[in-house]
């Protein structure tokens, strides 16, 4: 039964997103991944990665894109293909620009370039509030800690190298966490309105959840539908800004269903000449966009 009032059919539509790539058959996913590919050539595939869909496999998870890299190759070349290879990762909730190779060197060979900084991503994401300053550089180091509530569980947080002494409000270096690594975040507001923000992001590291971090603990801008760091001690649907749930038309009992606001927008590869790619944001986050009255930069 499909819901008359537009926004509850939003809500379904978001909610189903997650859902329906681990619900279809193997085969699928693969023809799924070969519609959206941006590029090939005889060492890349270049696909606009959906909603939902975890790169690597694990508990729960059904279909993930690794399984069916043998297939999608199938599909792209002819039946005696060799199966595709993993570059690098995007989350499971992060949309566009991804990079897959035809071969185990040519796969090496990307991957010492993501290693080494040498590719040039930029992300997009709608975040609640608004950045201060409007563009700037994170640069605190990431580690894993559990948090300790009454749901335990694991996350990213910041382990900076100084802090502010209670005292006088002198700044006082802090003993270097050993397990943290270094992480660095460039940031520029694109646009503001309806106590949010969409920014354009471009990771120089490549740490675990960097950009979510650093948004939500270092520049205290969630991204939206970032449930997992909108909070440090729970975990619990984002609370929105009135303002953001009225544009939205959507009541805080339902900001649960939000996805996450993240897009893999561009992606430039030194392969020979540089290659650049570019992946416009999914349906949902345009929608979003266009509800919040953020207006879409021109590339």
């Amino acid at each position: 039964q499909i819901p008359k009032d537009p926004t509850q059919r939003w809500l379904r539509e978001l909610a189903a997103l997650s859902q329906q790539v681990q619900q279809v058959h193997p085969n699928v996913l693969a023809k799924i991944l070969k519609e959206r590919t941006v590029y090939q050539n005889e060492e890349i595939v270049v696909i606009d990665k959906p909603y939902g869909l975890p790169v690597h496999g694990g508990p729960g998870i059904k279909n993930c894109i690794a399984d069916v890299l043998p297939i999608l190759a199938k599909m792209l070349e002819n039946m005696k293909a060799d199966p595709l290879h993993l570059c690098h990762r995007l989350d499971k909730e992060t949309t566009g620009v991804m990079v897959l190779a035809r071969s185990k060197e040519a796969a090496e060979k990307i991957r010492l370039l993501f290693k080494t900084r040498q590719v040039e991503k930029i992300y997009w994401a709608i975040v609640l509030g608004d950045p201060d300053p409007v563009e700037g550089v994170v640069e605190i180091p990431i580690v894993e800690k559990e948090v300790k509530s009454h749901q335990s569980h694991y996350k990213m947080t910041l382990a900076p190298n100084y802090r502010l002494c209670p005292e006088d409000g002198r700044v006082v270096r802090v003993r270097k966490n050993r397990s943290a690594e270094s992480a660095v975040t460039r940031y520029r507001r694109l646009a503001a309105a309806s106590a949010c923000s969409l920014l354009e992001l471009q990771p120089i590291t490549g740490v675990k959840h960097q950009i979510r971090v650093h948004l939500a603990y270092g520049l205290g801008c969630p991204i939206l539908g970032d449930h997992k760091y909108s909070h440090w001690s729970k975990l619990a649907p984002q609370k929105l800004p009135e303002l953001t749930l009225r544009r939205l038309k959507l009541e805080q009992s339902k900001a649960r269903h939000l996805p996450l606001h993240l897009h893999a927008h561009r992606l430039c590869l030194p392969l020979g000449q540089p290659l650049d790619f570019v992946c416009k944001p999914p349906l949902f986050f345009q929608k979003t966009l266009r509800k919040l009255e953020l207006d879409i930069p021109k590339d």
